[in-house]
C-alpha cells in the first residue's frame, strides 16, 4: 500500500495562530518532546480527537502536503500498531494545503 500524499495535524487556536504568524512550526510541546511532529492520516485523525483533545474547544485541523515534506516524513508504528505519518523537522506554513476549524460539539 502507497503511504497518503496528505495528513493531518491538529492544533490548538493558539498554536494556529503562532504558525500562521512565524510562517513555520516547530511542533507542540508533545511533539517537542518526542523529537517529530505527529501526524494522523485521514481515517485516523477522530481517535486522534478522542484521546488527545476530548474537551477541547477552537481546535484548527491542518491538511498537510506530505511531499512537500520529503524525506522529513516518516511512517512509524504508533497507536493500536497502525503506521502513523511522523516529521522529523519543522513544518512551513506552505505545506499546509487547507486549515478548518473543528466544531467544539464532537
Amino acid at each position: 500500500m502507497t503511504p497518503a500524499t496528505v495528513a493531518f495535524k491538529i492544533l490548538t487556536a493558539e498554536q494556529w495562530a503562532r504558525f500562521e504568524a512565524e510562517g513555520i512550526f516547530a511542533g507542540a510541546p508533545v511533539d517537542v518532546a518526542d523529537g517529530y511532529i505527529h501526524l494522523s492520516a485521514e481515517d485516523q485523525v477522530s481517535g486522534t480527537l478522542a484521546k488527545h483533545f476530548a474537551g477541547q474547544t477552537g481546535l484548527v485541523l491542518a491538511m498537510i502536503d506530505l511531499d512537500a515534506l520529503g524525506d522529513a516524513v516518516r511512517w512509524e508504528v504508533s497507536r493500536g500498531g497502525a503506521l502513523f505519518p511522523h516529521i522529523y523537522g519543522t513544518l512551513p506554513l506552505a505545506a499546509v494545503r487547507e486549515r478548518r476549524a473543528i466544531p467544539d460539539e464532537r
